[in-house]
């Protein structure tokens, strides 16, 4: 069977890396794509990239009458944008994967990290939280889901064998966190220009950053207790990518890098986007590719534990893990469409 799926938002990054990962998926046909400044342009004219693949699609203003029907819509618009839009979109559309921020975090935790009130909060427990690794079952239950955000997927997958396994204590995490520029979206920023983004690094958000009280909700599902964190996201000079380093304090006696080790390889045994590692590696190992991967180390002489994740930004950060979502809603085999190799150099 071939679902129908549009795009909204389709125009930017990861609207883009929906259409090229989409158009090898052997079950969901892209048939609607919108945008906004762009709308009239040819995908191809705007995304080279994609004109093989795209030869007759057009972009076409937003207009949820376009969606009525439709299997699946994927949303791809910045944050605060979609609920605004979600209660009419919902109301006639199979499943809705909403890439924003938007319908995430309960209507509390949401007003107080984004300053702002929920605009649907009726509609946020339609949607599961989608990162099927640690919330499979909620988003095979649901009929819509939040997509993750970037930082929280790589941090979370990092660190949740430990919460889960109770080996380290739910307060005084620190995750710091390197992404590539793509993960600003596509708009125009002063900081985005190569003169001033190049050969520099530089933190933001500190202490502030809305991720926080996402990658706190994911942890505290697989610890079933509050959690605690402290999240510094910083900007690096490339394209894609992310890695999340983060410090824990042991919960319990005897660790050792080898249980660790262990004890991720059994968490993630099922999982085929979850690649844990003997040894560091490199954001370049997840270019292109829907997976994440994952180290861990004890160190005795801090009695501290180090864990490492590591994705591509726009793809298992991003659109690969929606694609990935709209499987499980959809019923189709979950890996389907989605890249498990990397690409390299």
């Amino acid at each position: 069977m071939t679902y129908r799926a549009g795009i909204i938002g389709a125009s930017g990054y990861t609207g883009a890396e929906l259409l090229r990962l989409l158009a090898t998926h052997a079950e969901i046909d892209v048939v609607v794509a919108t945008a906004d400044s762009s709308a009239g342009a040819q995908v191809g004219g705007l995304y080279p990239s994609l004109s093989a693949a795209y030869p007759n699609l057009q972009y076409v203003p937003i207009d949820p009458d376009a969606f009525a029907s439709l299997d699946v819509v994927f949303v791809a618009l910045p944050h605060g944008a979609s609920q605004k839009l979600m209660p009419e979109l919902v109301a006639s559309v199979g499943h809705v994967v909403d890439l924003g921020a938007d319908f995430r975090l309960p209507a509390d935790i949401y007003q107080n990290w984004y300053g702002t009130s929920h605009a649907a909060p009726d509609l946020l427990n339609s949607f599961a939280y989608g990162l099927p690794e640690l919330f499979r079952s909620d988003i095979q239950d649901s009929k819509h889901v939040a997509n993750p955000g970037c930082y929280p997927t790589a941090s979370s997958l990092a660190l949740a064998p430990l919460l889960a396994n109770g080996l380290v204590e739910h307060s005084g995490i620190i995750v710091d966190a390197m992404s590539g520029h793509s993960g600003a979206g596509r708009a125009l920023k002063i900081e985005q220009h190569f003169a001033e983004a190049d050969q520099g690094v530089s933190a933001y958000g500190l202490l502030t950053h809305w991720h926080t009280a996402e990658i706190e909700f994911a942890l505290a599902h697989v610890a079933a207790n509050p959690v605690e964190v402290l999240f510094t996201p910083h900007l690096v000079p490339m394209i894609r990518g992310i890695q999340a380093t983060c410090h824990a304090r042991p919960a319990k006696t005897g660790l050792s890098t080898e249980s660790l080790q262990a004890a991720y390889r059994d968490f993630y045994s099922a999982e085929p986007f979850v690649v844990v590692s003997d040894n560091p590696t490199s954001t370049k190992a997840a270019t292109g590719a829907n997976t994440c991967q994952v180290t861990v180390r004890f160190d005795e002489r801090t009695n501290s534990v180090l864990a490492l994740g590591v994705i591509d930004n726009l793809v298992k950060g991003a659109s690969g893990q929606a694609i990935q979502n709209a499987n499980l809603l959809l019923g189709i085999p979950e890996a389907t469409g989605l890249p498990l190799v990397g690409m390299w150099p």
